[in-house]
């Protein structure tokens, strides 16, 4: 049977347009993704004995914390020549920017700093967030396709797509890593449900994210370059040796001192707030504002998407950038 294709691109990567401001799919893969994990964390708030404050205190950390690292990641490792003649775009989420790695490296920051701040363990606390996270990462590469971006190499695979801005047919390397993250979430969800050590889930996450995604990136094309290699595949690197590394310390030292992933017995003493509570306003504030991020490097927006939808060509929001000749705009 033949498999349909190749496929021309043509998805209008945005949503729709309030008071000049655009929201975005791939923005929406952000607020379906903290949406998710909030929830899941109300569902199994009881058995990681948190209080319905410290969900909100979590789920707050942890879109903050993905949002900062995916945006300092892609700064400092992708487009610090771009950046350090625009100072003053570093706080524009809404004109792009943002790395998965970081993302991942936000988000185990803040779990890590809610933990110290509200007294839990932090490997059981991450373990149980290891299934949302593959979620909002297969999610985010999802919106990543539908807005266009992130280019494989030219192929002539039946399934090969025609990306705007971009010559001839190639692989669509984001989908590859989507399903890959998607693909995650059994093997996962399957570790849960066996008595294994705290930190495990964990582990395995880190290491599948980064090992799987190695072979994903062949595919890929990387304009920037990190310690000799593709930006993307040194940092897949170091992130799989941090996973196995993780691994391995868990069955050398946590096996050993009898500790099996189950939370402390002490309960929590955090009493829930009175009057008014401005957590639950803040969290929305920020799904909202998740929608507003596009995907592709800072640099080329507006210039890669002004001529196929009106108001990006130059605004005070979306303003013309001026790149030097060397730089690149290839995401």
């Amino acid at each position: 049977m033949a498999f349909p294709g190749p496929f021309i691109h043509d998805i209008d990567p945005v949503i729709g347009t309030i008071l000049g401001v655009h929201l975005w799919w791939y923005g929406l893969s952000y607020t379906l993704g903290f949406s998710n994990a909030h929830f899941f964390l109300k569902r199994r708030r009881l058995g990681l004995d948190l209080s319905q404050a410290a969900v909100y205190n979590l789920s707050l950390l942890l879109a903050f914390g993905v949002l900062l690292g995916g945006r300092i990641v892609e700064v400092v490792f992708y487009e610090w020549p771009f950046y350090s003649e625009n100072l003053h775009l570093i706080p524009a989420f809404w004109l792009g920017g943002m790395a998965s790695h970081g993302l991942l490296i936000g988000g185990l920051l803040a779990v890590w700093i809610f933990c110290r701040s509200h007294d839990k363990p932090f490997l059981e606390i991450a373990d149980a967030l290891a299934i949302p996270a593959a979620f909002i990462l297969g999610a985010g590469r999802i919106g990543n396709f539908i807005d266009g971006q992130i280019l494989g190499s030219i192929t002539d695979v039946p399934w090969a797509v025609k990306f705007p801005d971009a010559e001839g047919f190639r692989h669509p390397v984001v989908l590859y890593d989507g399903i890959k993250n998607l693909l995650i979430i059994p093997v996962l969800w399957f570790a849960a449900r066996r008595r294994i050590p705290a930190g495990l889930i964990t582990g395995i996450f880190l290491f599948l994210y980064a090992f799987l995604r190695i072979p994903v990136d062949i595919f890929r094309e990387y304009p920037t370059s990190l310690m000799g290699l593709a930006t993307g595949q040194a940092l897949n690197l170091m992130m799989s040796v941090m996973g196995l590394g993780l691994i391995v310390f868990v069955y050398r030292f946590r096996t050993s001192n009898g500790l099996n992933g189950e939370l402390a017995t002490h309960r929590s003493d955090e009493s829930e707030p009175t009057g008014f509570n401005w957590r639950p306003a803040l969290f929305v504030a920020l799904l909202i504002f998740s929608l507003t991020i596009p995907s592709d490097w800072t640099q080329d927006i507006p210039e890669r998407y002004g001529e196929r939808h009106a108001g990006l060509e130059n605004s005070v929001i979306y303003p013309r950038i001026s790149l030097p000749p060397s730089d690149s705009s290839t995401p």
